[in-house]
């Protein structure tokens, strides 16, 4: 969910390694538009695919039908519309858009009763219906997790350009967008996926070009449109852009429905001298008359929208942040310490924090360990663990890395007898919820030792 040095939650897709000690792992990603389904229920399914692919595609995946999907279905059965809808959406996801994609949906689950009825103390009755709702889980291999990319804006490779790829085709549907909702619509026009083929070809070569090293960044366009994409690029990267709209729109009465369709689509940046190679490749693909290149960075920190040269906006990147972390700041002053949450939430202001980052006092690379283990004997380290007890598994990996020979020792083995500890050289002893997750559990494992 975090990315980049200063934590900023905008992650598309969450990666974790296999091993402690290889570079393949697995990939999981989610995709929802439930408000769409009060338009068009069949496109809010279709999206919630799309949006699950375009969050996937930041990882590097071999092949498109690598993806396994979950799908959650909740719906108010018997309400009137609702099960058409169902009916109508559950086979436009599983009997032609996943076939049409090569995707398969091995699991999932369902919520049929997503709505509520109650009678006031007057007996005056009241409902409450939740629309049809498709939670969409994406699961992956990964072949690299090193490779994944994140949407944090590089400032540290030199002249950048940043490339907008619209899966819509200009048609900049605004329906369900949160800009509809800000001024209380719902609107008429969904945004939908209308071709699989497009969505193919775009991983295809979005795997591609993370595979020859031509992406520095990635964001996929959802909730909140271009804009909101673009921002929170810049926040993770603590850097200004400068996005040009000419080649968006054609007067000021169009910047709305550019900056604020939900359409699927991405956001990249690429080295400028990679530039025309990657426009190519889009190109190449089919997805050439809608792939453009749409700005760059600026060294000022500010987020700066230009039509025929002139500003359309010209904000400090630290007060659009600021704006848009307000919300979770006044949750979290609520809910936790309010001192800490406002130090967090000013800290936004701190041009000058480098975020989580190290200085090393040492050489990273030195064997600190060799002059001890030398001999080929590594000394031995028991691991101990009570019911309960987690991240033995990272802890016995720290040591083997560290040049110890790790071994798993469960009480259960020192009270039968099994294992001695007079064969160890060292002991550690891993925490977590011994005997339970509540206060004084940990007198359990006291008491057994």
């Amino acid at each position: 969910q975090m990315v980049g040095p200063w934590q900023v939650p905008v992650s598309d897709v969450a990666v974790t390694a296999a091993s402690f000690d290889v570079r393949t792992g697995e990939a999981m990603a989610m995709g929802e538009r439930t408000p769409l389904a009060v338009i068009d229920a069949p496109a809010s399914g279709r999206m919630a695919v799309g949006e699950t692919i375009t969050n996937l595609a930041a990882a590097p995946i071999a092949k498109l039908s690598d993806i396994r999907l979950s799908a959650n279905w909740m719906a108010a059965a018997g309400h009137p519309g609702e099960d058409e809808n169902l009916y109508e959406t559950v086979r436009a996801v599983g009997m032609e858009l996943c076939p049409a994609l090569g995707i398969t949906i091995p699991v999932g689950k369902d919520s049929m009763s997503m709505k509520t009825a109650w009678e006031e103390d007057n007996g005056e009755q009241k409902s409450v219906t939740a629309p049809l709702s498709l939670i969409v889980s994406g699961f992956a291999p990964v072949t690299d997790v090193a490779r994944t990319q994140t949407p944090q804006l590089r400032t540290d490779a030199g002249e950048t350009d940043l490339i907008l790829v619209d899966l819509a085709a200009g048609q900049n549907r605004l329906g369900g967008s949160a800009l509809a909702q800000v001024y209380r619509q719902v609107g008429a026009v969904a945004p939908d996926l209308d071709d699989p083929e497009d969505i193919k070809a775009f991983f295809a070569v979005i795997q591609g070009l993370n595979a020859d090293g031509k992406l520095l960044a990635y964001h996929d366009r959802s909730d909140g449109g271009l804009f909101v994409t673009l921002a929170e690029m810049s926040f993770a990267g603590r850097t200004g852009v400068d996005i040009k709209l000419d080649g968006l729109a054609e007067d000021e009465s169009q910047f709305a429905r550019e900056l604020f369709n939900e359409e699927l689509g991405a956001v990249i940046q690429v080295r400028r001298e990679d530039t025309d190679f990657v426009l190519q490749q889009f190109s190449g693909a089919g997805l050439g008359d809608h792939t453009s290149v749409i700005g760059t960075l600026n060294d000022k920190d500010r987020v700066r929208l230009l039509f025929a040269g002139e500003p359309v906006l010209d904000e400090a990147r630290t007060d659009l942040q600021r704006l848009w972390a307000e919300t979770s700041y006044r949750i979290q002053s609520l809910r936790d310490n309010a001192d800490c949450a406002r130090e967090e939430f000013e800290n936004l202001l701190d041009a000058e924090d480098p975020g989580l980052s190290a200085d090393l006092t040492f050489d990273l690379n030195e064997d600190v360990a060799a002059p001890f283990i030398n001999t080929g004997k590594r000394p031995k380290v028991a691991v101990l663990r009570e019911q309960g007890v987690n991240g033995q598994v990272e802890m016995a990996a720290a040591f083997d890395r560290a040049g110890f020979e790790a071994t798993d020792v469960h009480m259960s083995d020192l009270l039968s007898g099994r294992i001695s500890l007079e064969k160890f050289q060292s002991l550690v002893a891993c925490g977590g919820f011994s005997y339970g997750d509540v206060l004084g559990a940990g007198e359990g494992w006291a008491k057994s030792i």
